[in-house]
C-alpha cells in the first residue's frame, strides 16, 4: 500500500504539535539556558518542518491519497497476510496454555500451506523449526519458552 506523502506529513505535524504541547510542562533548570524540554522541542520542530514539506510535496504530486499494492489483488497473498496477523494474535493467547512447540508447529504448518508450500516441505519445516528455535533460545540465549501441555517433558 502506498500512502500519499501529504498524509505522512500531516501525521508528523500532528506528532510535533503533541510533543511541543507536552514539553510545556517540563520544569526549567535553575541557572541553565537549556532545560529538559530543549532537545525534545528541537526534535519536534524538525519533525514539524519535515511534515510541512511532505504535505506540500504530497498535495502538489497529484498522487492518490492511498493506492493499494499489486499483491492485494491476489487472494493467496491477502490470505497469507491476514493469516500472519491472526496467527501472531493466536500465538499470544495460545502459547502459554498450549505451549510454544505445539503452537509453533500449528502456526507454521498453517502459514506454509496458505502460502502454497507442498505438504512434505511444510510438515518437515513445521516440526524441525520449533525444535531449532527452542534450542537456540534455551541453550544459547538462556530464554525459556512456554511448555504448556508438554510441561512434563521439559528438560
Amino acid at each position: 500500500m502506498k500512502v500519499n506523502d501529504a498524509l505522512t506529513g500531516a501525521f508528523l505535524v500532528a506528532l510535533a504539535a503533541v510533543v511541543l504541547w507536552h514539553i510545556q510542562g517540563f520544569p526549567a533548570m535553575p541557572g541553565q539556558k537549556f532545560g529538559p524540554a530543549w532537545f525534545p522541542g528541537l526534535i519536534a520542530v524538525g519533525l514539524g518542518v519535515c511534515g510541512i514539506a511532505l504535505v506540500m510535496q504530497g498535495t502538489r504530486s497529484g498522487v492518490p491519497w492511498i493506492a493499494l499494492a499489486e499483491w492485494t489483488r491476489s487472494r493467496r497473498a491477502v490470505a497469507g497476510f491476514v493469516s500472519v496477523i491472526a496467527g501472531l494474535a493466536l500465538y499470544v493467547v495460545a502459547a502459554g496454555p498450549l505451549g510454544f512447540h505445539l503452537t509453533a508447529i500449528a502456526l507454521l504448518l498453517a502459514w506454509m500451506r496458505i502460502l502454497g508450500t507442498r505438504w512434505s516441505v511444510a510438515i518437515i519445516v513445521a516440526v524441525v523449526a520449533p525444535i531449532v528455535i527452542h534450542l537456540v533460545f534455551y541453550k544459547l540465549l538462556r530464554v525459556p519458552l512456554p511448555w504448556g501441555v508438554l510441561e512434563r517433558f521439559a528438560f
